[in-house]
Formats: C-alpha cells, structure tokens, sequence
C-alpha cells in the first residue's frame, strides 16, 4: 500500500557529487496481499510473424529435435520460467480453423490468415503445440474462435482435446493422428478481443456476451473441470472500456472464471516518464475491472470472485507497426520484432510488480509474444537465439518471486508524468516465503536522473533476523543499450556492491532507471 508524501528535496551524496532522494520501505508478514499464482508467469505463442515457424519451430536448424521443434530456443524457456502458453492466437484465431492444423502434415490445407494477410502452412496446429508445452512442463491455454465461428467448433475442439479415446469420433480422430492420451487443456479463452473494430468477426459487447455464455455452457458440459477466460477489453482506451465489462459479465458471470484484460506500451515522445511508469495504468486497469466484477456480483446477489486473466501485456512500438491493413498478402517472415532496450526491460519489471501487488486478483498472465514477435527471446534462421533485454526481469521474478505478496508501506518523492499524474518515483514489491522465511524484494527506481537511497524495516520479521543472498540489478549508463546476436550480452544483470542489512534495516542504492532483484534469507539458513 502506497502512502503518498509532498514533494520533498532529497539528500546530497557529497561524496559522489549527485543528487540522491529517500525512499523508505515497511514490511510486516502480518499484512499481505496474496498468494502468488504461478500463472502469471505465463506467455503467448500466436501464428504471426515469426513467432511459430522459424521461432519455437525450425526443422531444418541444426538443433531442432524430431519433431522440428528448436532445441536452443527451447531450453531458452526452461530458463525464463514460463509456466503456460496461451495459444494460437492473437487475432489469428478469429478467423483458424483448427481442424486445417491435424492429421497428416501433407494433407492440411494452406490457408489466408486474415488478421496478419498471411499463408497459413498449417505445419504446426493444436497437436503440436500441445506436445511441445508438455515437453517443456508448460501448461497449454487454448483460444477458440468466436469471430468467425461459434458454439459447435468450440467443443469440437474441447472434445478433440481432452476426451479419451474410444468416447467419441473426436477423440478417436486425434488417436488416429497418433496422440492416443488427452491432452488435457485446463484453460480455455471464449475468442480474442471481441471489443475490437479490427477484430475478424468484431461483436458489441451484447452479442459477444450471449455467444460467450452459449458457448460457455457447451463447453462445460463436454468437460465440466476446465477453466473459462472471457474477453474483457483490448485496452483501457477503448470507448467502451468498463461499460464492456459489465455487459460481458451481466451474460457470462456464472458461467466464466476470469475476464481478460490486454495492455501494450510505448514511449510518447517527450514523455519518457510517462513510459517508464506505465504500470501506474496497468494498476488502473485492473483495480477498475475488479471493481466492475466486483459490481455485477453485488447485482446477481453472487458470492462468486471472478479474477483477471492479463493474457497479453507487453512493451510495443506500434508506432513503428502500419497496422494490419497496411501489410500485403505474402507467405510470412518477420513481423514486429522491436528490439529492445535497458529502459524498455526496466518499464516490463515494473510491470510484473503491478502484476504481483495485484495477486489477490490476478490469476494468470501472458507476457505477448515468446519469440521474435515482440519478445523477450530472437533468433536467427539457422543461427543463434539470444535474450533480449526484457528477458530478464521476466526470468528472475519468476524463478524468485513465489509465495505470498506483501503489502508494502512506502515513503518516498512522486515523479510528474504527462499522463499519469505525480506518481511514485520508486515502486517496491515483496513476495515472502513463509516456509522457509525467505523474503525477496523488487524495486524499480523510475527517475531517470537521481539514484534512490532505499531503507526497508525488516523489523516485523520473527526471528534472528536476514541475510542478504544476492541484490541484482538490470541498468546501464545508456538507457538504451541493447542485446544482439553480436552482443548477446551486452545487457545482463549485474550483481550490486554496498547492500547492507544490520539491525533489521536494508539499506541499499538505486540508480536512476533500473529494476532491482533483492533477496534475503533467515540469518540462520
């Protein structure tokens, strides 16, 4: 819980000669948030770009394994963390067939992607996919269409993946396409940004809410343990934002376990402070679309908690991107592989820390897209994969942040910003394991000129008191640095000198725009 202060000059280093500003930090085990949900460490593979062929599959890279799946880039996401996949799209699967995607490779058909103009090979469909996740103890989320499609094709589907062989022709169908076990997909998103003009089969929130409800009902009588995700809004400036949700929930509410909700973002030009908080409307988002549920449950008389589905967040240059109608119909190839920079990997830690301060209500997330397509992982055709920037804030909030979010009391300067008001210049997130007593702290110092002096009380604390672990940070003296197949490493994160923890107080410098990873153990341990 954030308690916000005027304005306040910081002190003066007179030994480094710089401007440095306190931030004070409380923490008490008594107060917590939630517990974090693996889930949120999930990602998203949709067939655009290069995302699918010549990303995650390759049969002709001198890794790829017998079934043409990249081994380099495979172990490249063990090493991230993701938990799940959401998959195949995107605004691809409002106008899939899934059944063009099974059965013999020789025999699918080549189809008109309409979402991204183009050829479909169909090489790669729900079989695959499903084979590869398992490979990689990832949990599968499909999509299905309700843009071009319905009711029917969405159990077709459900029933193709998850009944067992000799119940149905289905699910003989995928035994004869040699997957005799179900594949067993747990979670199921109702179509893809249905709010949205752009949208192939685009829907009021009207229609969409009775043909998510209809479909929902289908679905769960061919498999009643699944999980439904609705669409909630593509972005917190649709027109509809708010009034969507309601809508969608008033038909779906007790059919449907999370509402989803989607946010890119980019740096305004001149406002680079306004990007580097843009978790601030992330928060917003969330806090307003809880709110909204928490409403229609409070109307239906329901004690029934939908939680938030963020299952496409990212940094992306649209800006740079001529939008779909702008792209002729061609075979594939690359599509919007922003590369990113040291500012861009702070902006998507801090995003990750808006997700865990909201785990008592988000239960799953999806970091768009997991290679070459906007992502934290790139790769060369027959060449090297590497780790962009933003791989890894992603990569040790996940390995280290697991247990139980802690409310945080922080003191500290706000920072103006053009489109989010005076908002902190530091954000500190905690996530305590009571098992082992375990504490790790992240922080990201959003000013870009002035270090932050951090002081955590870890007084509340049982105990003979921590230790610090480890305290890495991601941050360079060019904000805009980056990592390549020439430079894989350019940008890493580096180990910080000078964090001390006496007396129950951690003490520790943050320099302007960077993201910290700081972790403690029991003093005994």
């Amino acid at each position: 819980m954030h308690v916000p202060n005027h304005r306040r000059p910081g002190r003066f280093n007179r030994t480094k000669e710089v401007h440095v500003y306190d931030v004070h930090v409380g923490l008490d085990p008594a107060f917590s948030v939630g517990t974090v949900d693996p889930r949120i460490y999930g990602s998203f593979v949709e067939h655009m770009g290069r995302c699918v062929y010549g990303g995650i599959f390759e049969p002709d890279h001198p890794t790829a394994d017998e079934h043409g799946f990249r081994k380099d880039v495979a172990e490249l996401v063990r090493e991230l963390g993701v938990t799940n996949v959401r998959y195949p799209g995107g605004n691809f699967v409002s106008n899939y067939r899934w059944e063009d995607g099974v059965g013999p490779v020789q025999d699918r058909p080549k189809r008109l992607d309409l979402a991204w103009r183009s050829i479909e090979p169909n090489t790669v469909g729900v079989d695959e996919f499903a084979h590869w996740t398992r490979g990689l103890d990832l949990d599968p989320v499909m999509a299905v269409n309700l843009g071009t499609r319905g009711v029917r094709a969405a159990v077709d589907l459900l029933e193709y993946c998850n009944l067992p062989a000799g119940s149905t022709s289905l699910a003989d169908r995928r035994a004869a396409n040699g997957r005799r076990e179900p594949h067993g997909i747990r979670t199921w998103c109702l179509g893809n940004e249905m709010d949205g003009p752009w949208q192939i089969g685009h829907k009021t929130a009207d229609e969409y809410g009775r043909l998510a409800a209809e479909t929902a009902r289908a679905m769960r009588r061919t498999d009643p343990d699944i999980e439904l995700v609705v669409c909630g809004s593509s972005n917190s400036g649709m027109p509809t934002f708010g009034s969507w949700e309601r809508t969608v929930l008033e038909h779906t509410y007790d059919l449907v376990d999370h509402i989803s909700l989607h946010a890119y973002y980019e740096p305004v030009a001149g406002d680079i402070d306004s990007f580097l908080t843009s978790s601030e409307n992330m928060r917003g988002m969330i806090s307003a679309v809880t709110a909204t549920a928490d409403h229609v449950a409070a109307v239906k008389r329901s004690r029934k908690r939908i939680t938030v589905s963020f299952d496409e967040w990212n940094v992306w240059y649209q800006s740079r991107f001529p939008g779909e109608a702008g792209l002729a119909i061609r075979p594939g190839g690359p599509l919007i592989e922003d590369v990113y920079d040291v500012t861009d990997a702070v902006v998507v830690g801090d995003l990750l820390m808006a997700l865990l301060d909201n785990a008592d209500r988000v239960a799953i997330a999806n970091q768009a897209q997991l290679v070459n397509v906007i992502a934290p992982i790139r790769t060369e055709p027959g060449n090297s994969a590497w780790r962009q920037t933003i791989f890894h804030p992603f990569a040790l909030t996940a390995k280290y942040a697991r247990g139980t979010v802690l409310q945080t009391q922080v003191r500290g300067p706000l920072l103006a910003t053009g489109q989010h008001g005076d908002v902190p210049a530091t954000r500190v997130s905690a996530v305590h394991d009571p098992a082992t007593g375990g504490l790790t702290l992240l922080a990201t110092n959003r000013d870009r000129h002035r270090p932050a002096a951090l002081n955590v009380s870890l007084r509340a604390f049982a105990g003979e008191g921590h230790r610090l672990v480890e305290h890495l940070t991601l941050g360079d003296s060019d904000p805009g640095a980056t990592n390549s197949a020439d430079r894989p490493d350019r940008v890493t994160p580096r180990p910080v000198d000078g964090t001390t923890v006496r007396d129950g107080q951690l003490e520790a410098t943050l320099p302007p725009t960077s993201w910290h990873l700081i972790r403690l153990h029991p003093a005994q341990s």
